[in-house]
C-alpha cells in the first residue's frame, strides 16, 4: 500500500490517479471528504485529517510500504515557517512511529540552501528532518518553478492587461508542469528503486524568462501584445497581501523572487536527460488559456 498526503492537490491527485491506474492500493490523505470523493470513487481509500495531528498521521501511515509527503500551502499563516515546522515535525514523527521504510518527499530547487530562499528554507529543514530517520529510504524531489504559478496572473491580466511579479522579466528560469512532477513521483513510488537518502532535480524542458512566458501566454489567450512587468519588492508584497496572502508569506515569496533574480536557486542543478521533463510552456499555455477563459466568463456573469 502507498499513502499519498496532499492527495487533493495538483501533484498529489495526479500521483494517486497514476498509481490507481497501475493497480496499486492507495490511501489518499486530505482535509476534505468532499474533495477526496473522486479519488475514492476511483478506488482509493480516503482518510480525512490534519497533517499536524501526528496520531492521525501515524494511523494513516500504518501498514504502508511507502508514503508521498509534502508541506502544504497555508496562504493565511501568520508565521509560515512555524507552520511548516509544525507540519514537518508531525510528518517525520509519524513516519518514525509507523515504521514506513520508503518516502518520496516533495521539496524544491533551493532545497539545499538553509536560508535566503523564502518558503523554500522550510523545505530544506524538512529534508534535514527526514534525512535524520534511520533505516528509512528517502527520495527528495527538487522541482523548479511550477508553470501553474503563472495562474496567479489571471486577475492581473483581466484588470490591468499585464503579467507581473517581483521576478525580473529577463532572468532565465527553469519551469515545470506539476503533471510531470506527479508522473515522475508515481514511477518511483511504483518501483521503490531508491535507497538511502537521495535527491532528484526536476528542471522542465528548457529555461525561459518571464518576458517569454508572457508572450507565449498572450498568444494562447488571444492577447498577443501581453507584456510582463517586474514589480519592486514593496509593490509586489502589497499586491500579494491585497490578494489575500498573509503579510508573512508575502514577505517570504518576495525573498524567494529575489533569490530567483540572483540565480541561486538552480545554481548547482544541471539539465540532463534524467532531470528534464516533457511539458513545454507552449503546451501548458493551452491549459492556462482554458482556465483563463473560465475566469473571464465567471467575471462577466458576476458583473
Amino acid at each position: 500500500m502507498i499513502v499519498i498526503t496532499g492527495a487533493t492537490g495538483k501533484v498529489g491527485s495526479k500521483i494517486t490517479e497514476h498509481l490507481l491506474a497501475r493497480g496499486r492500493t492507495i490511501r489518499a490523505v486530505g482535509r476534505s471528504a468532499q474533495r477526496l470523493a473522486n479519488l475514492v470513487a476511483g478506488g482509493a481509500e480516503g482518510m480525512v485529517g490534519d497533517l499536524a495531528d501526528t496520531a492521525f498521521l501515524g494511523r494513516a501511515f500504518s501498514g504502508a510500504d511507502a508514503v508521498f509527503v509534502l508541506l502544504p500551502p497555508n496562504m493565511g499563516a501568520a508565521d509560515f515557517r512555524a507552520f511548516q515546522d509544525r507540519i514537518g515535525e508531525s510528518i517525520t514523527e509519524a513516519i518514525r512511529r509507523s515504521g514506513v521504510r520508503y518516502v518520496v518527499n516533495l521539496s524544491s530547487q533551493g532545497g539545499d540552501l538553509e536560508s535566503g530562499t523564502g518558503p523554500i528554507a522550510g523545505l530544506h529543514a524538512q529534508e534535514e528532518r527526514l534525512n535524520g530517520l534511520p533505516g528509512v529510504h528517502v527520495l527528495h524531489l527538487r522541482p523548479t518553478y511550477f508553470m501553474e504559478n503563472l495562474l496567479m496572473n489571471i486577475d492581473l491580466i483581466r484588470k490591468m492587461g499585464i503579467m507581473g511579479s517581483a521576478v525580473k522579466g529577463d532572468v532565465p528560469l527553469a519551469m515545470i508542469a506539476t503533471r510531470d512532477i506527479a508522473s515522475y513521483a508515481a514511477e518511483r513510488l511504483d518501483r521503490l528503486d531508491f535507497t538511502g537518502k537521495t535527491v532528484r532535480d526536476l528542471l522542465g524542458p528548457r529555461d525561459i524568462t518571464m518576458n517569454e512566458a508572457a508572450t507565449v501566454i498572450g498568444k494562447a489567450i488571444g492577447r498577443p501584445g501581453l507584456t510582463y512587468a517586474a514589480f519592486p519588492p514593496d509593490d509586489a508584497l502589497k499586491g500579494m497581501v491585497a490578494a489575500g496572502l498573509s503579510p508573512d508569506l508575502s514577505r517570504l515569496y518576495v525573498e524567494m523572487s529575489e533569490a530567483i533574480n540572483r540565480g541561486v536557486l538552480t545554481s548547482g542543478a544541471k539539465r540532463t536527460r534524467e532531470t528534464s521533463t516533457a511539458t513545454t510552456i507552449e503546451e501548458y499555455a493551452r491549459e492556462f488559456a482554458g482556465i483563463f477563459t473560465e475566469a473571464e466568463a465567471a467575471g462577466k456573469s458576476a458583473a
